[in-house]
C-alpha cells in the first residue's frame, strides 16, 4: 500500500486532534497497576495502540475497544510477566509495562526495545531507576530482568530528562515502600497526563511538569475512567501542512499552551496564526513564501524533535537559509535523502542540517523510513509540482490516526492506493 498525493493545493478548513499517541501508550501500559478494569476514552486508532493492546493481551490483560473510541483494560488476568518478543521489538513503548509489572508483581522479563531507528535510545536509566528502588537487574543477550520483594522509596537523579525512564519509574515507584524523589525529571505534558491518571487510580504523585516528581507509595490502586489529552504532534503536524501547502486551517482540540515553541517560531517564518482556548486558526496566503529560520530541538518545552521533520519540509520552500541542529535524535535526519529526491537542497553534517530554500518541489516516488520523517514527506509532497507516490506508510499508521483522510478533509489530494494493482495496470 501507498499513498498518491497530487500536490500544488492550499489547504482550507477544519480538522480536529486525537488523543495523544505518546500519553495513550503509556497510560494503557499504566492501567497494568489498577485492581479491576479501567475506562479510557480518547484513545487514538493508529497501529502502536493496536501493538501495545497485544503487548498487555499476552500478559494475561483483557482489552476490548468501544466503537466510541474508548478502551476498556482489566489486568486482573495478568498471569505472565514477560511481553511478548516479538511486539516489544515491534515498538519501543512497550518497555512501559516493565514499571508497573515489577512494582505489582516484582518481576518482569523483556526483550531490548524497537522502534523508529533515529538514533540510540538506551533503556539503562530506566533500569538503574529500577535499581535504586532496590530491584535485582539482570541483562543477559538482549534481555533484560527486574526482580524486587517489595520496592522501596528512594532519592534518583536522572542523568537526562528522559520521557521514558521518567515515566517507567513513575509507575515503579507508585506501590513502593516510603517517598521516592525523582530529579531532572523530564517535563513532557504526556507526563503530566500519566502522573493525572495514576492519581485518579488512588496514587499519590506531585510535580510533574516540573523537573522533580514526588512520589508516596501507597498499597494498592483502584480503577477509574480517564480521558487523554489532544497529540500535540499531530496538531503541530497539521500546523506545518499549512505553513508549507499554504491556505488557511482551523485546528481544534488542541492544547495551546503545548504549542508554544512551534508558534513562535512559525510566526517568524511569516504565517499567521490565532490561538484561541482550545484550537488555532493558521493562515498563510497560498502564493506567498515562508522566510527562514533556525531551530535547535530540545527537550520539552523546547522545539518538540518529533515536529523538526515537518518543520524542515516547511523551510526547504522559505526564502533564504535555514539551520536545524538536532538536540535529542541524532538519526532523525535520514528523512532528507528523499526530501533531496523533490528537489530539496539540504546539507546534514552530524547533528546540523542546512537547507536552502527552493521556490518549488516536484513530486516523485518516495519512501518513508520513519513516522515523523513520513509525514515530513507527505507535507512536502502536498505542495510538490506533480504526483508523489509514497511507500513506507505502516511507519505513518503507526502514530498518525488516518492522516490522509484528516488532509482530505482540508482539500488534500491525497489517496491509498495497491501499489501492486497499479504496477498490474
Amino acid at each position: 500500500m501507498k499513498l498518491k498525493i497530487t500536490g500544488s493545493k492550499p489547504l482550507c478548513g477544519l480538522v480536529k486532534v486525537g488523543g495523544a499517541k505518546n500519553a495513550a501508550l503509556k497510560i494503557m501500559a499504566a492501567s497494568l497497576l489498577a485492581n479491576g478494569p479501567c475506562i479510557l476514552m480518547g484513545i487514538p486508532q493508529i497501529a502502536d495502540v493496536n501493538t501495545m493492546a497485544g503487548v498487555l493481551r499476552g500478559l494475561g490483560a483483557k482489552v476490548d475497544f468501544r466503537p466510541d473510541d474508548s478502551v476498556i483494560i482489566d489486568p486482573g488476568g495478568v498471569n505472565k510477566l514477560e511481553p511478548s518478543e516479538e511486539l516489544v521489538i515491534r515498538m519501543r513503548a512497550s518497555i512501559q509495562v516493565m514499571g508497573p509489572l515489577l512494582a505489582r508483581f516484582g518481576y518482569v522479563k523483556t526483550r531490548q526495545p524497537g522502534g523508529c531507528n533515529i538514533g540510540p535510545r538506551p533503556i539503562d536509566l530506566h533500569l538503574k531507576g529500577f535499581s535504586a528502588l532496590g530491584a535485582e537487574i539482570k541483562e543477559d543477550y538482549g534481555y533484560v530482568s527486574a526482580t524486587a520483594r517489595q520496592l522501596k522509596g528512594a532519592e534518583i537523579l536522572l542523568d537526562i530528562p528522559s520521557v521514558g525512564a521518567t515515566e517507567n519509574i513513575m509507575t515503579a515507584a507508585c506501590l513502593a515502600e516510603g517517598t521516592t524523589i525523582l530529579r531532572n525529571a523530564a517535563r513532557e505534558p504526556e507526563i503530566i497526563d500519566e502522573q493525572n491518571f495514576l492519581n485518579r487510580l488512588g496514587a499519590n504523585i506531585k510535580g510533574a511538569g516540573t523537573d522533580t516528581i514526588k512520589i508516596e507509595g501507597v498499597k494498592e490502586l483502584g480503577v477509574t475512567e480517564y480521558t487523554v489529552i489532544p497529540d500535540r504532534i499531530e496538531a503541530a503536524t497539521f500546523m506545518t501542512a499549512i505553513a508549507v501547502a499554504g491556505g488557511e486551517a482551523r485546528i481544534e482540540n488542541i492544547i495551546v499552551e503545548h504549542q508554544q515553541a512551534l508558534i513562535a517560531k512559525l510566526r517568524e517564518t511569516g504565517l499567521e496564526i490565532i490561538e484561541g482556548d482550545n484550537s488555532v486558526i493558521v493562515k498563510r496566503p497560498w502564493k506567498s513564501r515562508l522566510q527562514a529560520t533556525n531551530i535547535r530541538t530540545l527537550p520539552y518545552p523546547g522545539f518538540p524533535t518529533d515536529v523538526q521533520p515537518q518543520f524542515v519540509a516547511a523551510m526547504s520552500l522559505a526564502e533564504g537559509t535555514s539551520e536545524i541542529i538536532e538536540g535529542v535524535f541524532p538519526l532523525r535526519f535520514k528523512y532528507t535523502e528523499e526530501l533531496a529526491k523533490m528537489g530539496a537542497k539540504v546539507t546534514v553534517d552530524g547533528k546540523t542540517a542546512v537547507i536552502t530554500g527552493v521556490p518549488a518541489l516536484c513530486g516523485t516516488k518516495l519512501e518513508a523510513p520513519d513516522l515523523r520523517g513520513g509525514a515530513a514527506l507527505i507535507l512536502a509532497a502536498l505542495a510538490a509540482e506533480g504526483v508523489t507516490e509514497l511507500g513506507g506508510i505502516e511507519h505513518i499508521d503507526r502514530g498518525y490516526e488516518d492522516l490522509p483522510g484528516k488532509l482530505s478533509l482540508l482539500g488534500a489530494s491525497i489517496e491509498r492506493v495497491n501499489s501492486e494493482k497499479r504496477q498490474a495496470g
